[in-house]
């Protein structure tokens, strides 16, 4: 008679992973071969939660939380970014940085990291790529924003991409960008009758919409955080090397990739929920479930892919 063997689940494509998760309050641990959080339940009795790691893309631990080295080995293994924040989302360490523990594999892609340097260590070129960045962000945004019927001036779109066309240097496109982000601020509030709204990242939590947009941008912003690092981490991209942000802040690329979907995945829901008074863990889900409905790892991969063919 032959021998039975279990098979091993196989570990998802990163860029088809369903599974984001963000934890408070738990314990998460290894328990017979299987990535586990500790919770207590109904009556004070514990309870073991699993975690599909094999098809996770990433997970926040927030307010709380501690991993056994046995759990983090674990995802290691599957491919699973882990990440530290505070309450509910947002940064416990800094106000914009953010903490990712990398799965530490030493077969991930080296072409498009070799590539990559190769574009971002001349000036000329690293500028393209900045350009290029725009140009795919304010085309997705267009894209993305007629297809979840959200009414906001296409002139708005339309005079960001002309407005890239013209810059010269980088400061020039951070320019054109931060005119562009007031621009669509202000339709938002517009359309979701929050018309007091100033973004301010950081501010304390008060109970009316205006604050409560800000908070749900914050949080928002690390979700996309994670879907960002996960892209370049699957791709092999380091994080230093950014086209827009300071080159010398370590995880500046991080925030180019994510300010490519940030547009229309974060705000919009940020604005919609705010306005009707959600709680965080709907706000979380709605952006969980929108990432992965519309496949952002996968359009976000495929950019990142498609770069270097791009910029002469």
């Amino acid at each position: 008679m032959a021998e039975y063997k279990e098979r091993r689940p196989q570990a998802v494509m990163i860029s088809k992973r369903v599974n984001v998760f963000y934890l408070e309050h738990v314990r998460l641990m290894q328990k017979d071969e299987r990535v586990v959080y500790l919770t207590e339940g109904n009556h004070g009795i514990d309870q073991f939660v699993a975690i599909p790691d094999k098809n996770t893309a990433f997970i926040l631990l927030g307010k709380g939380t501690s991993i056994t080295d046995a759990a983090a080995r674990k995802l290691a293994e599957s491919n699973v970014l882990v990440g530290f924040c505070g309450s509910g989302g947002s940064p416990l360490f800094g106000v914009i940085d953010v903490a990712f523990l990398l799965p530490q594999d030493e077969y991930r892609p080296t072409s498009h990291a070799q590539k990559w340097f190769a574009l971002w260590a001349n000036d000329r070129t690293r500028i393209e790529m900045g350009r290029e960045f725009l140009r795919y962000r304010v085309t997705y945004d267009k894209r993305m924003y007629k297809k979840l019927k959200i009414e906001v001036p296409e002139l708005i779109f339309d005079t960001f991409d002309e407005n890239i066309t013209h810059c010269e240097t980088i400061t020039d496109l951070l320019a054109a960008e931060g005119r562009f982000a007031k621009a669509l601020y202000a339709a938002l509030a517009s359309v979701y009758s929050i018309p007091k709204f100033i973004r301010d990242a950081g501010a304390k939590k008060k109970d009316n919409p205006e604050q409560r947009v800000n908070s749900f941008l914050d949080h928002g912003n690390y979700l996309a955080y994670g879907y960002a690092a996960v892209a370049l981490h699957g791709m092999g991209v380091p994080y230093f090397l950014p086209v827009l942000h300071g080159k010398t802040r370590r995880g500046a690329l991080v925030f180019d990739v994510a300010d490519l979907f940030k547009d229309w995945l974060v705000m919009p829901l940020a604005f919609r929920c705010a306005s009707e008074k959600a709680k965080n863990n709907q706000f979380r889900a709605e952006v969980i479930e929108h990432a992965l409905k519309h496949e952002v790892l996968d359009d976000v991969m495929g950019f990142i892919s498609s770069l270097p063919d791009k910029v002469t």
